[in-house]
């Protein structure tokens, strides 16, 4: 399996709630390349977190990529409040809403970069088609609604297979498909996200199936030093 350059977006929710501002510039001077904000209805997860207000705080706060998570049904109906609410990319989940095209379709056209989720019950065979309409997929290594989970190892094997048809269709950033011709590196490898107890082992486990993008929360705001806690993930390949 190639190794890709490897990516790492903080979950804020995992910070301290009371110094969101602070917590947001901490996460940027430490080095990450994103920060995750989890949006959670209560419904499709039974739990309850940010909203839009909170997102426009942090975006007030730094200047790095926000990576929003939508955890919630009818993700179309919030797109455009997100949007406006300073979200850079915005992914949903598959199992949340029948208008799944249609969603992607229109946080592109709303600019921003749009990405896919997939609970870990959810079968590989749903992924493929999705792959060209989308700049990311988020594949859930822990059932989505709270944090610390136990890591789900079943998941790495759907890692594993979404990257090899990456790899096989020539598939590459933005759903993009390589032209015959063109140089290997000429686009960036698409973008595997995985979020749900990733440290170190488990980050190194994900890697080396195909994910390029962690998501850690837990881990990382248990490290004395965040930015040490980033690099040790970075690397951890």
């Amino acid at each position: 399996m190639r190794k890709f350059p490897v990516q790492i977006s903080p979950s804020i929710l995992s910070c301290d709630f009371g110094r969101l501002s602070e917590e947001a510039q901490r996460i940027e001077h430490s080095g990450a390349d994103a920060i995750h904000i989890d949006v959670m209805d209560g419904h499709f997860v039974p739990n309850l977190t940010l909203g839009p207000r909170a997102v426009e705080a942090i975006r007030r706060s730094t200047s790095l990529f926000l990576d929003v998570h939508l955890m919630m049904y009818n993700p179309f109906d919030y797109v455009e409040m997100f949007v406006q609410a300073g979200a850079d990319s915005l992914s949903f989940h598959f199992e949340a809403t029948e208008d799944v095209e249609d969603t992607l379709a229109f946080i592109r056209k709303c600019g921003k970069k749009a990405g896919l989720a997939f609970r870990p019950e959810t079968s590989f065979s749903m992924i493929p088609k999705y792959l060209y309409l989308s700049d990311m997929v988020l594949l859930m290594t822990v059932s989505p609604g709270f944090g610390g989970q136990e890591f789900m190892s079943d998941v790495l094997e759907k890692i594993r297979l979404t990257r090899e048809y990456c790899d096989r269709h020539g598939i590459r950033e933005g759903g993009i498909v390589s032209q015959p011709g063109m140089h290997s590196d000429a686009l960036a490898p698409f973008t595997i996200q995985v979020d749900g107890g990733i440290n170190e082992e488990t980050g190194k486990a994900c890697i080396q199936v195909g994910a390029n993008m962690l998501v850690s929360g837990h881990y990382l705001f248990s490290q004395i030093s965040l930015a040490e806690g980033i690099k040790t993930l970075r690397n951890c390949s």
